[in-house]
């Protein structure tokens, strides 16, 4: 088991300098205190820092408490000023970015709707440090649309040099039909003070761009027009070259994705070259292949992560492994971040580049398992840590629950990596669990950090275990590959692996166990229930999957979002062919055993989804309510794929704590 050290001390909040609107000094709640719901699952309080080209101011987004709005603040780390420089009474800032150190380029959001009620585009904005110079570049509808401002279907491009007024964004170009993702994109510079726009020469149905460490257009993603395979091309001078192709589903040892192409013509992929765990390459221009010797490799995790490139030079890489790091080349950086790390050793602590060389402050992201995101301005002259900002300062470490890294080998041998999180005080205790199953399920499902979720779980005195079980991503090809065409059947077995494993290690009382999840994981939950019903005593499925036959044919009442490439080429690979398969898809379908099921389940779902849309969960209710009277069912109308509305996730998670606590918590009934 990975031990991480995960100490939190109780004076970091007071042991360094606060701005006053940030955050408050006091001391901390007793631990056996239990945080109210909305202590997770309301807003962040400080969120989106970055740190301007030279290093001198921070814009990060702030809450307005009268309208109860994110606004946009900048901090002048020479003068020790915060300054709003936006704010809307029906909007909230959302994406942030530095055109050069005095402009700031925005576009925003509404966090009062949701998926169903959204009626406007995110608009896109430009404002000077000091509050002057405001213009709006982008419309957020069609009906608004004045001169010199550009219509809906431009947004936030790749982050350009930052070093004019100048800028890259993006127009969507759709043909036609209902999903939304463009058909292609095309590439602008736009002028933040002007609003003028320039556009750049782009291959066949680029969708994606990548600029160079100087602020270049140098990468290109495309697809073919059946969708069936993805392009890469490079640019040279003003001009367009395919690097490669493969097909989008399938990739073996001789395909690569580019990352970034630097301003001395290096070229960084991400391969699998060596047949299992991808690897940070470069690419040999002149042998037309992927270098045999990897720049970073390693050796249970695929590669991913980014380049931190600074004139020309390659300083560091993020990467993600059991948890995140920095590997830095630079001995400069290297030197820094073992200062800071001793500063503050119970955290992970990410440290923000600045654009320029020569500055003195450098922004650090700072979290841990039982600690939310906080964020300090470092400053190396001083070597003195100012704290500017928490996402959840009502959150308190000790009231959190301890996470560990765990490795199951299932039935067959698998090796399944899951994350496991004691409740405080719950080490050594056979505690009431909760399995949580990712979604995607192509994805990987679990990151080291505070999780809201798993630690109000935790924190209510569950044990929640996560297993990254096979078809999960970033732990090779052969544990992605081994999920395909498994929903219900070895994916399956490896998260019902886990839950015997943590009973046999005496984490959870056997008979206090429940499986959980949203979209796969509201699948992989019913299917548990199906499947081992002597493991589950009750399930809980929000916005899931419940028949994979209802993925591909949908039904006339009801829009998908999956689109038709995935339908023709992903899904009968990956998933299930509906010929081929029939019997297999029939057999693992939640819906045809809906029967089976007599445990108590709770059934979330929105009625705007166009993921999973509600006829999934209209149909499986109706289905299981013949047979089971212990069934309780949620709809909120406006929402979508999941909750993003604050009353929403207050009230679904209200009930869940209700439904556990009955169920396999502190008020179910013992044998």
């Amino acid at each position: 088991m990975k031990k991480w050290n995960r100490v939190m001390q109780q004076g970091l909040h007071c042991a360094v300098l606060g701005l006053a609107f940030a955050v408050g000094c006091g001391p901390a709640s007793a631990a056996s205190s239990v945080p109210p719901v909305e202590a997770f699952f309301s807003f962040p309080s400080f969120t989106g820092a970055t740190l301007s080209p030279t290093g001198r101011y921070l814009a990060m987004r702030v809450p307005n408490e009268q309208v109860d709005r994110y606004m946009l603040a900048v901090y002048d780390s020479v003068q020790h000023k915060v300054t709003v420089v936006a704010k809307f009474a029906t909007r909230d800032v959302a994406d942030i970015e530095w055109v050069n150190d005095e402009r700031i380029l925005f576009d925003t959001s509404d966090k009062r709707r949701s998926w169903g009620d959204s009626v406007d585009g995110p608009g896109l904005w430009a404002v000077n440090a000091d509050g002057s110079g405001m213009r709006q570049l982008v419309s957020m509808n069609y009906h608004s649309s004045a001169p010199q401002i550009l219509p809906p279907n431009h947004y936030m491009g790749p982050t350009g040099a930052q070093d004019s007024e100048w800028v890259y964004i993006l127009a969507g170009v759709r043909s036609g039909g209902t999903v939304p993702k463009a058909d292609y994109a095309n590439l602008l510079r736009l002028n933040t003070l002007t609003g003028r726009t320039e556009g750049v020469k782009r291959p066949p149905n680029a969708q994606d761009y990548t600029l160079d460490d100087a602020g270049q257009p140098r990468l290109a993603t495309s697809y073919t027009d059946d969708g069936h395979t993805v392009s890469y091309y490079i640019r040279d001078g003003a001009d367009w070259r395919l690097l490669t192709s493969y097909e989008s589903y399938k990739r073996d040892a001789a395909t690569f994705v580019p990352l970034t192409y630097t301003r001395d013509g290096t070229l960084y992929v991400n391969s699998n070259k060596d047949g299992d765990k991808a690897a940070l390459y470069t690419y040999d221009f002149q042998a037309n292949k992927v270098s045999d010797k990897p720049v970073v490799q390693f050796e249970h995790h695929d590669f991913n992560g980014a380049l931190l490139l600074r004139d020309g030079k390659l300083l560091g890489i993020n990467y993600e492994a059991d948890a995140e790091g920095t590997l830095w080349f630079d001995p400069e950086y290297k030197a820094l971040q073992d200062e800071i790390d001793k500063l503050l050793p119970a955290t992970v602590n990410r440290l923000g580049v600045p654009r320029r060389t020569g500055t003195p402050n450098v922004l650090v992201t700072a979290y841990s398992d039982v600690q939310p995101m906080v964020y300090f301005l470092y400053n190396r002259n001083t070597r003195k840590l100012e704290l500017v900002g928490q996402t959840r300062p009502q959150i308190k470490p000790e009231q959190m629950g301890m996470q560990d890294v765990v490795h199951i080998i299932a039935r067959d041998g698998t090796r399944v990596p899951a994350l496991l999180t004691l409740p405080p005080g719950g080490a050594g205790k056979k505690q009431p669990m909760v399995v949580m199953v990712h979604g995607g399920p192509y994805v990987r499902g679990t990151h080291y950090g505070w999780n809201r979720q798993t630690q109000f779980l935790a924190s209510r005195g569950y044990v929640v275990l996560e297993p990254e079980f096979r078809g999960s991503t970033g732990y090779g090809k052969r544990h992605f590959e081994a999920g395909w065409k498994q929903w219900g059947l070895k994916m399956q077995d490896d998260i019902a692996d886990a839950t015997k494993w943590a009973i046999a290690q005496g984490y959870a009382d056997p008979k206090r166990i429940c499986i959980a999840g949203a979209s796969y994981g509201g699948y992989a939950t019913l299917m548990g229930l199906v499947n081992d019903p002597e493991l589950y005593q009750c399930g809980i499925n929000w916005v899931g999957v419940t028949d994979i036959n209802l993925m591909y044919n949908g039904h006339w009442r009801f829009t998908d979002d999956l689109s038709q490439r995935w339908k023709k080429y992903g899904m009968p690979e990956m998933v299930g062919d509906q010929v081929k398969d029939a019997e297999q898809l029939k057999a693992t379908s939640p819906l045809e055993q809906a029967a089976r099921i007599r445990q108590p389940v709770l059934l979330a779902y929105g009625a705007a989804d166009e993921r999973v849309p509600l006829i999934h969960g209209l149909a499986f209710r109706d289905a299981l309510v013949q047979t089971n009277k212990q069934v309780e069912w949620i709809q909120y109308d406006e929402e979508g794929h999941g909750w993003l509305l604050r009353k929403n996730n207050i009230d679904f998670w209200t009930r869940v704590e209700k439904f556990l606590d009955k169920h396999i918590g502190a008020g179910a009934k013992t044998e």
